[in-house]
């Protein structure tokens, strides 16, 4: 089989994939980065009376028309507390920000513009006719449509939704992803390790990919190398209702490497494998029903790479989040060799030149197995296939591993 290009890889894997339309309702506050599935309306109206926006003095602005009107206080209107009653000519009351403007008044002085007399204050500003009040539904109006379906929830949506008065959400269900690690040779974290056997880490990094992506995890733990077992936590999968099963390891064609045709015996079919593109060319894309199949490769740089470029924008597709915007260009720090027919994904710092020009400058060591390169690197720079060689100064793609660096 040829390789198959990165970018056509993506297309093939994507253009197969439906956002999930299940719905459930989750409470307020857990609300977060989940996604509506149906517009919000307000339940009523915000203010729900004419609010004083400050500290001071409700009145009628046409008893102060000039600095130095003198007032009667009658009354207090504070937040949850209002002033029963109307204010008449010559009248005033003492007000707080929030609290509700009686009746009669259509103005509020602030109180650092007010002068206190016996029984009263005394203006000493222009009013202006309004100031100082927030009318009622001055923010949103009862059955007003405020959030539309689709809206990605955050703190300001979460605010304005509570504000609306609604305690839950209609929501699309997130995406389940079930983690398959396999090999004889793998052991939990902190487990005492015989002489040829090796920590299964990749499952750790790829849940939190799928977290961020807005995914639940599935973990389906470690199995041997052995057909029957791959097969039973398939089925554990299966009738989890996973929407991608996730396999680590195991999916090439040597004689240990049983995952491909154990998933093919199973029912899967399968779309394609072997990718032009350097770490992670035995990556396996296929489907179980409805379900999406992607198998990793073992190696964790490779596995990791793989999981960014493929798995990460399948599972925000299902969620109906935006894809995240890794790709940058920056300038390389050192020449870069000319390329192979596989596309590279090499492991970089990134630092800002004096100029201020963001710099990217490549590990000298780019193994698939060194997960601690990868751990201090900031960015993948991106070698097309058969790029010729580019000298240092140059402009090059990057994929961002921490997007917030370049803001």
């Amino acid at each position: 089989m040829n390789l198959l290009p990165v970018t056509e890889a993506q297309g093939r894997l994507l253009g197969h994939a439906k956002p999930i339309s299940d719905v459930e309702t989750v409470s307020l506050a857990d609300g977060d980065r989940r996604v509506l599935a149906a517009g919000l309306t307000a339940r009523l109206t915000q203010p729900p009376f004419n609010a004083s926006a400050m500290d001071g003095y409700a009145l009628r602005r046409e008893d102060a028309p000039e600095p130095g009107a003198e007032l009667k206080l009658i009354g207090t209107s504070a937040a949850g507390h209002a002033f029963d009653g109307t204010v008449g000519k010559g009248e005033t009351i003492r007000i707080f920000t929030g609290a509700p403007v009686p009746s009669g008044a259509d103005s509020v002085l602030l109180q650092e513009d007010a002068e206190k007399i016996d029984g009263g204050i005394r203006t000493k500003y222009p009013i202006r006719q309004g100031q100082h009040i927030r009318p009622r539904g001055q923010d949103f109006n009862e059955n007003e449509a405020v959030l539309a379906a689709g809206t990605v929830m955050d703190f300001t949506r979460l605010t304005v939704a509570a504000a609306m008065n609604h305690a839950s959400l209609d929501v699309l269900r997130k995406p389940i992803v079930a983690i398959l690690a396999t090999g004889d040779e793998l052991l939990t974290p902190g487990s005492d390790l015989g002489p040829s056997q090796i920590v299964a880490s990749n499952t750790f990094g790829i849940g939190a990919l799928v977290h961020n992506a807005g995914g639940d995890v599935l973990d389906l733990g470690i199995v041997p190398d052995d057909k029957v077992a791959i097969t039973a936590a398939v089925r554990r999968a299966q009738a989890a209702g996973a929407d991608v099963i996730v396999t680590l390891g195991g999916a090439s064609v040597g004689d240990h490497d049983l995952v491909q045709a154990t998933l093919v015996a199973a029912g899967m079919t399968l779309d394609f494998w072997k990718i032009a593109m350097r770490p992670g060319k035995p990556l396996m894309v296929g489907s179980l029903g409805s379900t999406h199949v992607l198998g990793l490769p073992g190696n964790p740089v490779s596995s990791l790479v793989c999981a960014l470029l493929f798995l990460e924008p399948l599972v925000r597709k299902l969620a109906s989040l935006p894809p995240v915007k890794r790709d940058a260009m920056v300038e390389t720090a050192v020449s870069l060799a000319s390329n192979d027919q596989r596309q590279d994904y090499v492991r970089a710092k990134l630092a800002k030149s004096s100029s201020g020009m963001w710099l990217a400058e490549p590990f000298g060591k780019q193994d698939s197995s060194m997960m601690k390169v990868f751990a201090h690197a900031d960015c993948l720079i991106i070698r097309p296939p058969h790029a010729p060689q580019l000298p240092a100064g140059s402009p090059c793609p990057v994929m961002l591993l921490r997007p917030e660096l370049l803001g």
